[in-house]
């Protein structure tokens, strides 16, 4: 005589594998969520570009690493173009060779070092690193500029950007 599973009894098995896959989909899910993830873009490792074709004497704009970068003797130097006394972006001003903050009026040397205005200090840097001849600058390194202080360049200052520093 066969045995036939009764009402009670199904239920009870479905309610149980029900739970178990339940159980199984959260420790997958809690696991991926602890597992640390490769970050790309902003706030991880971006590459530039050739060591050589950064510039010495000016800027090149990083869009996607929200840096300029620019060298100093042998040194990459990334910085982040938000401007330490209230997060604006500070451009470039090619006619002055500086930096110029058009929120509040900051100015900073080509190296984000401090010249002028309300900032607390100079420019924040990136992390940068040349591995095979390939600039890489880490965003999630980030370096406080320094104080205010004497500037470790001595780069002519001319005319000032249209509405640079303004504000």
């Amino acid at each position: 005589m066969k045995k036939y599973l009764q009402r009670r009894e199904f239920l009870s098995k479905m309610w149980a594998w029900g739970l178990g896959l339940a159980a199984v989909a959260a420790a997958w899910t809690t696991w991926d969520v602890l597992q640390p993830s490769q970050t790309s873009g902003f706030g991880g490792s971006i590459k530039v570009g050739d060591s050589e074709d950064v510039p010495a004497t000016s800027v090149e704009t990083v869009p996607a690493a929200q840096a300029y970068v620019t060298k100093d003797g042998d040194e990459d130097i990334a910085l982040w173009w938000r401007c330490p006394h209230l997060g604006c972006r500070v451009p470039w001003c090619e006619s002055s060779g500086q930096f110029e903050c058009p929120c509040h009026g900051s100015y900073f040397n080509r190296l984000g070092e401090y010249r002028s205005g309300p900032s607390p200090r100079g420019m924040d840097r990136f992390a940068t690193e040349v591995v095979e001849g390939v600039v890489i600058i880490d965003t999630g390194n980030i370096t406080p500029g320094a104080p205010p202080g004497p500037e470790s360049i001595d780069e002519p200052v001319g005319p000032p950007c249209e509405g640079g520093g303004q504000g």
